[in-house]
């Protein structure tokens, strides 16, 4: 059952046009940021007008349904009408059903938004009878964000030699026929240093990969590549993301380590099993679904993947978040069969992941929204402690060195944000 840790009383909701505001990233708090931003367009939140917390199978659900509820009793005054204007919730939920880690939702006090080159922002109050946000155009002073922040990383509760040893067991259970694909991960863990502004991190995160998603959820925060699940009406998007490579030092080694993922029987076949199961999950969902023929190269600045987008057509009323419910796990994140995997990596692993791997996103108050796969993050808890966790796909023709190596080049976007 969800659990709520603010009352919920009626929002009163208002949004108008902002003068540019730089990088809106730098607008949310130092110490608790929120933020959904790619290539400079997003939103970000400060404070917390209304919290939700959520366990168990049903915690999307739950999430969706008192989303419904909150949206219902708000009075929403929207003139920008542009995604993430108006009303928004941002949101983080645990990988596993069984997971100790609480999942949230947060409605912020205060949104700063850009997109198409127009900016916003909305006030959220919970008093009755607020004042009303009396501008029609204004400007925000630009926020000083603190110096670069450092992190020294050692080997968590799955080091390098527990992880290979590992990546032997999965290979072995699916040698015995027990599943196709595991998706097994790794963690490291470091101490945030007193006072740090973990703005810094993300505008580090944010400027060396602009194709990603940066993001900051309670503690949570990253830069991820996978779309889980994107609504716009009825219109629904997808992108999958499976099997990679480590990118050349030189045009020549770069061009050759994309072909040799294109190419790779044990990368194909594991993409091929991340993309058959999203689809499984969607068809029952959605109407005329559709995904590339074949994948392409996705090319970022550490690495190399297979990926394929998928659309659909939702029936009216579907939210971004009923979609990700139904589409999470993925083969991508958790292995195939669905139900085995999931089982696997909880017992080969042997850790609770929290919210590594789960959906990180947004969604409006007509349901739109963005949920993206928590990769290439990591936790950050109130006594400073923090987690990244990467993962692999390991499938029958899989090697712990290579399975190593790839996880450290998964560590990369995290580990030079806080070198």
């Amino acid at each position: 059952m969800p659990r709520t840790t603010t009352a919920a009383p009626p929002l009163t909701v208002s949004t108008r046009i902002l003068d540019d505001p730089g990088a809106v990233l730098r607008h949310t708090l130092h110490d608790a940021p929120l933020a959904f931003v790619r290539g400079g367009d997003g939103i970000v939140g400060i404070g917390e007008a209304l919290r939700f917390e959520f366990t168990g199978t049903s915690r999307m659900r739950d999430a969706s349904a008192v989303w419904r509820d909150v949206v219902a009793a708000a009075e929403v005054d929207d003139p920008v009408q542009l995604r993430g204007s108006g009303l928004v919730a941002f949101g983080s939920f645990a990988f596993a059903d069984d997971s100790a880690d609480t999942s949230v939702l947060v409605v912020p006090r205060v949104v700063v938004g850009r997109r198409r080159g127009k900016a916003w922002l909305t006030a959220i109050d919970t008093t009755p009878d607020p004042a009303p946000l009396a501008f029609s155009r204004t400007s925000v002073p630009v926020p000083r964000v603190g110096p670069h922040v450092s992190v020294v990383f050692s080997p968590g509760r799955i080091d390098e030699d527990t992880y290979a040893r590992n990546v032997v067991e999965a290979v072995r259970r699916i040698a015995a026929g027990e599943a196709q694909k595991v998706v097994l991960a790794r963690d490291l863990v470091g101490t945030l240093p007193d006072g740090a502004d973990q703005r810094a991190v993300l505008l580090d995160l944010a400027d060396a990969y602009p194709q990603c998603v940066t993001f900051a959820v309670d503690g949570l925060i990253g830069a991820t590549p996978e779309t889980l699940a994107r609504t716009d009406g009825t219109r629904l998007s997808a992108r999958v993301l499976a099997g990679s490579a480590a990118r050349g030092t030189d045009p020549v080694s770069d061009r050759a380590a994309a072909e040799a993922l294109a190419s790779s029987r044990k990368d194909v076949e594991e993409h091929a099993f991340a993309i058959e199961s999203l689809l499984a999950a969607l068809r029952p969902l959605a109407s005329d679904v559709r995904a590339d023929p074949e994948p392409f190269r996705l090319q970022l600045p550490n690495v190399w993947h297979l990926a394929t987008d998928v659309q659909a057509t939702l029936p009216v009323g579907t939210t971004s978040l009923d979609v990700a419910d139904v589409l999470h796990p993925t083969a991508a994140v958790a292995g195939t069969p669905t139900d085995v995997a999931v089982r696997l990596v909880s017992e080969l692993e042997g850790v609770d992941r929290g919210r590594y791997a789960g959906p990180v996103g947004w969604l409006g108050a007509n349901g739109d929204g963005e949920w993206m796969l928590a990769l290439r993050s990591a936790r950050i808890t109130p006594d400073g402690t923090v987690r990244a966790w990467a993962g692999a796909g390991i499938v029958a023709g899989s090697e712990p060195t290579r399975e190593v190596a790839e996880t450290a080049l998964k560590f990369r976007p995290i580990r030079d944000a806080l070198a």
